[in-house]
């Protein structure tokens, strides 16, 4: 299932002799089966226990929600065909789409060329079907696992619906909109026992759990700050880029109210189909779509992920409003959170897409700072502990930012048995941080958490109730 890979490069910037520190007792990796940096690990498949797939046998998916992201990240990445036949990679699944889901008839018309064109070229004999209703593609026994690419707001129900019907689940990030229908995922994993992969390909980039494994074994001495951003600069409006398709026609093409899910009914509007990322009714903006991406690899680099104890969040939307209007959308265009955890280690993640001048990515510890750039990391130690740390340089860590590495390593922990590396472990925490950012700024509150009894409250000690769906205007 793996690449052939560079043997990645340790660069000794200094030989001069140290005292080397006692290392930390090795903590528990919440971060799956990404191999050690130093070293190319060819893992023999295991005898798999009652229930889970043998290493040899092919994996049935299906996809619900087959748009840009369900359809080319997921459903092409799977089949391994690009539109025009092409391969996308080099991985070798063992893997066939065998069935599709979404409410616009276009996209599933184009899911069922692609998987049916997919079908054809392999010579597999089975059929391909196409649903409107999710659950019917559900209720096929052959389907082991389920890719889920829909809008935000359906996340929830369809993955808990899916790990009940015994269907391992690929859900793209944000995990969930809101924090209490994150945790209901969360409790039907545990329950089931079924795996799930969140849908951040940076869980599997390399960098992180080359970090996380120098963390573990006490090199940077304690955690004090981790950062990271993600910045655009649109001047025509973050996600204004995506097309109003003529052919979506509620009550023809698409069953509006069936989309609306558990949102509040209102006027069908191409805008909040297409470009929904930009309505808090559907999506968070930033927090769930660019930041989500920095907050998960940024958790499993610690080595051990925690909840948060407190979250702060700043933003507006004040360039927006002046440039494209009051009506162009809900969400910030500027972001700024604040994280505390029980540790001590604070994390700062920030987004934007009026400015693209990020910060750079790195994990201070007291005692050395970890610096990540493309596939490289540097270990730099502070100051006072020069002469007791090398500075180390990591090259051609693999793998980079890639879907089908992530995908790999979904499959693999399928087959395996074994958590993958965006587990509901770390979702369910990169979730917590993303939606208590969402409370902190709409409410105006700093919000302190208790992962023990799942209370929210502010400083003052006032609990507050997880926002969910018609809590706050707009939702």
């Amino acid at each position: 299932m793996k690449k052939a890979k560079k043997r990645p490069r340790a660069v000794k910037e200094s030989r001069r002799e140290f005292i080397k520190k006692s290392a930390l007792a090795a903590t528990a990796v919440m971060a799956g089966c990404a191999p050690k940096v130093s070293e190319v690990v060819e893992k023999k498949p295991t005898v798999a226990p009652p229930g889970v797939l043998g290493a040899n046998d092919r994996i049935v998916v299906g996809f619900v929600g087959v748009g840009g992201q369900g359809f080319y990240a997921h459903l092409q990445s799977v089949i391994n065909r690009n539109d025009d036949g092409e391969k996308r990679h080099d991985y070798q699944y063992n893997a066939i789409g065998a069935a599709a889901c979404d409410l616009f008839s276009k996209r599933r018309d184009r899911a069922f060329q692609a998987l049916d064109a997919a079908r054809a070229a392999e010579g597999h004999t089975g059929e391909i079907k196409v649903y409107e209703d999710y659950r019917a593609l559900l209720d096929r026994n052959d389907i082991d696992a389920v890719f889920i690419g829909t809008v935000d707001h359906w996340h929830a129900q369809v993955a808990i619906d899916a790990l009940e019907s015994g269907k391992h689940v690929y859900c793209e990030k944000p995990m969930t909109r809101y924090l209490g229908e994150a945790f209901k995922v969360y409790d039907t994993v545990k329950r089931t026992g079924m795996k799930f992969q969140i849908g951040s390909q940076y869980c599997t980039e390399g960098k992180w759990h080359k970090a996380a494994e120098l963390i573990r074994d006490g090199r940077i001495g304690r955690l004090v700050l981790a950062q990271d951003s993600y910045m655009r600069n649109t001047p025509e409006g973050e996600w204004n880029y995506y097309e109003l398709e003529p052919e979506l026609e509620p009550g023809k093409t698409i069953d509006w109210k069936k989309w609306l899910g558990p949102v509040s009914e209102r006027p069908f509007d191409p805008q909040y189909y297409h470009r929904w990322r930009k309505y808090y009714p559907f999506c968070v903006g930033i927090l769930g779509d660019l930041l989500a991406h920095r907050i998960h690899p940024l958790l499993l680099a610690t080595g051990d992920p925690e909840f948060p104890y407190r979250v702060t969040c700043l933003g507006n939307r004040k360039i927006t409003l002046e440039t494209l209007g009051p009506d162009d959308r809900d969400v910030n265009d500027n972001t700024q959170v604040l994280a505390e955890f029980p540790s001590g280690m604070g994390m700062m993640v920030i987004g934007c897409t009026v400015n693209e001048q990020g910060l750079p990515q790195m994990i201070r510890g007291n005692e050395a700072t970890l610096y990540f750039s493309g596939n490289t990391l540097e270990l730099r130690p502070e100051r006072p502990y020069a002469d007791l740390i090398d500075p180390e340089r990591f090259e051609n860590i693999e793998p980079g930012v890639e879907v089908p590495a992530h995908i790999a390593n979904f499959f693999d922990a399928i087959r395996n048995d074994k958590a993958p590396n965006g587990n509901i472990d770390v979702a369910i925490r990169a979730q917590t941080i993303i939606s208590l950012a969402e409370m902190s700024d709409r409410l105006g509150q700093m919000m302190y958490f208790d992962w023990k009894t799942r209370k929210i409250t502010n400083g003052s000690g006032q609990e507050f109730t997880p926002i969910t769906y018609g809590t706050l205007d707009p939702s």
